[in-house]
């Protein structure tokens, strides 16, 4: 069975933003703006967009 999934999208630039959050953004796939990822729902991801909840929307 398939786990839950989450969609979210990079609506702000990580352009001078912490080093720590443009590697959040890289490592969660997102590349440019206003495309919309497809991540597995779990803590691990949830805490990472928790971090840079100021870049991402999270798309329903």
């Amino acid at each position: 069975m398939m786990a839950d999934m989450m969609k979210i999208k990079l609506v702000r630039s990580p352009i001078g933003r912490p080093e720590k959050h443009k590697k959040i953004v890289q490592s969660l796939g997102l590349t440019k703006m206003n495309r919309v990822k497809e991540i597995p729902d779990n803590d691990a991801t949830r805490g990472q967009v928790n971090k840079i909840s100021h870049l991402v929307a999270v798309v329903e």
